[in-house]
């Protein structure tokens, strides 16, 4: 029977291999051990003979053992990735002069702008401990302007390394930035000075200055917010955009209209085929007598690989670019462009060449839409669509595509998030449109008639159409109820669901309907998700208790970021002062106290209140954001330990049994979290105090 089942999917096996290569690559992430190169190169042999002999064996289940083998592989290449980005990590806090070259400039959560820069040099530190590159916010009074990609600049400033997730099973920065080889992060309210000017070497610099040059051009022909979002989409330099704006255009579900994407890269690629093919059919001699549809097909791969290299080529760009381009070989092959072989193979390449995207929401979302959306339109060719009117049909098209990418991205969105536009689809339906007929065209012809000095009228109807979705953003996310807050799910919760949908989408025949047992399994874990009863930062400066009305904080000020990341995944963001006036701590100059059933947990700042505490002040876990070298009669978390473990999560059994979760035990000791376990508490253990 499953022999028979399986040989019923010939010819749509394809379209599962990003699944099983995302098994693989997820197996790996999760792993609270680094597994040696060794160990996972025996396990692939010895797992590919197995499928090979069971293929010999049993040839009806060659799909199964194919399948093995692709997980195996998935893994492999997440561990071959993660050895190839390896680069300097700084290990400790440091403070003094920075040199670095400009290599990105992007804006910060709190506003600032932000210089990523490489070819570090750092004092008292040699170059093979070094981070590749660092990233420093600016603040203060700085000629920002007056940087230029490749400028050499030195500056006195505060670097540290990457921090861990804000609370256990969190959003891990550090294994981002060891992808990204970010080995430290910091700021300076010290002026930036140059060094050096602008050093072009290599086409990659050449393209970021090219980027810049376009931006601060088009900005100044758009001043602005609108200049900023111009810039944005047609450079991918989003440093000059407002967090009011961002925040504006995430609440109306209208955030993918700036990053540079699959609908800027299919909206440009669109037209550029349509303007050639409409072009070269003008001319009688080429139209009658060249292949036009594929003349015009190289035309648009041409243009979106420059769109690539302009925009940055970051991993969201380079997975629109492979999609279209998949989409335009078929057609010059004269294949069908748009299939779900189309969107597994371009999954497929993103997942063998940046593996750890995987992981992020722009990965997730991309795909879970673009999935969603061929199988929708594919099954509605078989609708009879004659009785409505063709004016209606692209209408319909675009409520329909609208309404499917929403809601196929709306789990993951909330994943990520913890929050759901409710007027998405509304805002969408009146921003797309403009997007694809006037904004990104006007942005193509103003490129192109810029060496003639001839773009001012383009920009100026390009600015019209942003002018508009930026009315229609802050419209819509003003509205009553326009934002809602969703609980931050456990890890297992999306590749439950991810399987589940694409169970339904990719099998074949009736059993598609089991896809919506783990889909049900996963709604379920979800609503049955608990929050941690208190949290506690890896600074020692604050901690999180849940009360009847919401999570309270031991502090109005300070450590804002860990606070709203808390207070968001509870899926209840509230002002980290409005959350300081809950009660829940009871204080006593700089010792703060609160209760968890019967056990007390005290906090506190400052060496001076440390020194002066008597023993642990009856509470069985002391947190300290201070080095603790006294002997005290119960557990201590001073800033030491916690550097060592990471956030904790507490939480109450139903016995009374407190037990305490780091964020180490979670992640366990990986290259980009090289601290972890240090402490001697083992991977994947639970501390617990019993009454």
């Amino acid at each position: 029977m499953i022999t028979d089942s399986l040989l019923q999917q010939r010819g749509h096996l394809f379209c599962w291999v990003p699944l099983c290569l995302g098994i693989g690559i997820g197996g790996y992430f999760s792993l609270r051990f680094e597994p040696t190169g060794f160990a996972v190169a025996s396990l692939c042999i010895v797992v590919f003979l197995f499928c090979w002999l069971i293929r010999i064996i049993s040839p009806g289940f060659g799909a199964l053992a194919l399948a093995v083998a692709l997980v195996c592989t998935g893994g492999a290449v997440a561990k071959l990735r993660t050895d190839t980005v390896a680069a300097p990590v700084l290990g400790f806090r440091y403070y003094g002069p920075i040199e670095g070259r400009i290599i990105a400039i992007d804006r910060s959560s709190s506003d600032a702008v932000r210089l990523t820069l490489d070819h570090v040099i750092l004092a008292r530190m040699s170059p093979d401990r070094t981070p590749e590159r660092v990233r420093v916010s600016l603040h203060g009074e700085q000629p920002i302007a007056e940087f230029m990609p490749g400028d050499v600049l030195i500056l006195t400033g505060h670097l540290s390394p990457p921090s861990g997730p804000a609370e256990p099973g969190g959003y891990d920065f550090q294994r981002h930035a060891w992808f990204a080889k970010l080995g430290a992060v910091g700021y300076t309210r010290t002026p930036v000075l140059r060094i050096e000017a602008a050093a072009l070497n290599g086409w990659r610099m050449q393209i970021f200055a090219a980027r810049i040059g376009l931006s601060r051009a088009v900005q100044e022909t758009l001043p602005g917010e609108v200049g900023a979002f111009a810039a944005a989409i047609m450079s991918g330099d989003r440093s000059q955009m407002s967090q009011q704006n961002l925040a504006a255009l995430r609440a109306s579900n209208l955030a993918h209209l700036l990053a540079i994407s699959g609908l800027h890269m299919g909206l440009l690629t669109a037209f550029v085929f349509g303007f050639v093919r409409a072009l070269l059919i003008c001319i009688p001699v080429i139209g009658l007598r060249w292949p036009v549809k594929k003349i015009a097909a190289g035309f648009a791969l041409i243009a979106g690989a420059f769109y690539l290299a302009l925009s940055g080529g970051n991993v969201a760009t380079e997975r629109a670019y492979i999609m279209v381009a998949v989409m335009f070989c078929a057609v010059i092959l004269g294949k069908q462009a748009i299939t779900l072989r189309a969107v597994a193979i371009a999954a497929t390449l993103i997942l063998l060449l940046h593996p750890e995207a995987l992981t992020g929401p722009g990965f997730q979302m991309s795909f879970a839409a673009t999935t969603a959306l061929v199988a929708v339109f594919r099954g509605l060719k078989h609708v009879d669509m004659h009785r409505v009117p063709k004016w209606a049909k692209p209408a319909l098209s675009l409520v329909i595509s609208s309404f499917v990418a929403g809601m196929a991205t709306a789990p993951f969105a909330a994943a990520h998030f913890n929050q759901f536009a409710y007027y998405g689809l509304i805002a969408n339906l009146l921003s797309v449109p403009l997007m694809g007929l006037f904004v990104m065209p006007a942005a193509v012809l103003a490129v192109c008639l810029a060496p003639f000095g001839l773009w001012d009228l383009c920009l100026w109807v390009m600015g019209l159409g942003l002018r508009w979705i930026m009315m229609v953003a802050q419209t819509v996310s003003a509205l009553d109820g326009a934002v809602g807050h969703i609980v931050s799910p456990t890890m297992i919760v999306l590749p439950i669901l991810t399987i589940g949908l694409l169970w339904g989408i990719l099998w074949q025949g009736k059993a598609r309907v089991l896809g919506a047992i783990p889909i049900c399994a996963a709604g379920a874990l979800w609503m049955m998700t608990e929050r941690p009863k208190l949290l506690v930062a890896d600074s020692g400066s604050l901690l999180g208790v849940m009360t009847q009305e919401g999570r309270a904080l031991s502090k109005p000020k300070g450590n804002g970021f860990v606070a709203g990341v808390w207070l968001e995944n509870d899926g209840a963001p509230v002002l980290q002062s409005q959350a300081a006036e809950r009660p829940g701590f009871s204080r006593e100059g700089r010792v703060v106290e609160t209760e968890i059933g019967p056990w007390a947990i005290l906090q506190v700042s400052g060496k001076t209140a440390l020194a002066e505490l008597q023993g642990c002040g009856q509470a069985a876990v002391l947190i300290a954001n201070n080095v603790d070298e006294v002997e005290r009669p119960c557990l201590v978390f001073d800033i030491k330990k916690l550097r060592q473990t990471g956030a904790l999560a507490m939480t109450l059994s139903d016995d009374n049994t407190l037990k305490i979760v780091t964020s180490h035990q979670v992640t366990g000791r990986r290259p980009w979290n090289m601290n972890a376990t240090r402490d001697g508490i083992p991977n994947g253990a639970i501390l617990k105090l019993d009454p």
